[in-house]
């Protein structure tokens, strides 16, 4: 019965269970396989100084801080291939593996799609939490919130399309385009699987118009998204821009395990 094929799926084989794309429920999988697109994708970015020890306190060693700037990038994801429309809010700020890479890390995500959160907390990584980031135009104000348990952790407004910009303005500060995370993993029984620090860049991005102007951003205390502990000092500019781009495999570039004395 390896190869049986019943209501359009096949049951697979031991071998398709070891490949890479594998997920499960295997006949609805879960975790799409790379590459998948995003298109006509809003995005609020806002930027504010912070204190440079709370970076230091939120990166894992051995990563380090490039800065002492953070940012929020608030999406509304219009089109994507299998998690369809859904919002996602990603708090970054830079830093680097000295001698191997050099990006932006992210201590906190929130999203509304459930395949979402499997899929960046089992492939990347990433700390995703379900939530429900939003966008929205009111007059001549576009406002970003990101909520969870009720209450919204963050706030952030930004003019109405006043000055327009090319791509390259996007990042004055970092390179948000490759993200960062530690990827933690346990066996069944309690033993470490994976303790990896993971780095995956976008990839086909175009940038179909973009939008600087002044920002405010705003953060209320939450233990379930403690946004609050990159504490706003100088609100910076902020950007309303949309784009496609493509979510690819990316790499390990550093394995605590193997590296263990």
């Amino acid at each position: 019965m390896t190869n049986e094929t019943r209501y359009g799926v096949t049951r697979p084989s031991e071998d398709d269970i070891r490949k890479g794309d594998f997920s499960t429920p295997w006949d609805a999988p879960m975790i799409p396989p790379f590459p998948f697109r995003f298109r006509n994708v809003e995005v609020m970015t806002l930027y504010w100084r912070t204190d440079p020890e709370a970076l230091a306190f939120l990166l894992p060693p051995p990563l380090q801080p490039t800065g002492d700037v953070a940012c929020v990038h608030i999406y509304k994801m219009n089109d994507t291939d299998w998690l369809g429309p859904y919002s996602e809010a990603n708090v970054m700020f830079g830093a680097e593996l000295p001698g191997k890479a050099s990006g932006a890390y992210s201590p906190y995500l929130v999203l509304s799609s459930d395949i979402g959160v499997a899929h960046g907390r089992e492939v990347h990584g990433q700390p995703k939490k379900l939530g429900m980031p939003s966008i929205e135009m009111r007059g001549d104000l576009i406002v970003g919130r990101v909520e969870r348990n009720g209450i919204d952790v963050l706030t952030a407004t930004l003019p109405y399309k006043q000055k327009p910009v090319e791509a390259a303005a996007l990042k004055p500060h970092f390179d948000f385009a490759t993200n960062l995370n530690l990827k933690a993993v346990n066996h069944i029984d309690g033993r470490p699987a994976i303790r990896q620090l993971t780095s995956r860049r976008l990839a086909e991005v175009t940038v179909h118009e973009a939008w600087e102007g002044p920002c405010t951003v705003e953060l209320r205390a939450n233990a379930q998204l403690p946004v609050y502990r990159l504490p706003v000092v100088e609100p910076l500019r902020g950007f309303y821009w949309r784009a496609d781009f493509t979510l690819v495999a990316g790499e390990i570039i550093h394995d605590y395990l193997e590296s263990a004395p």
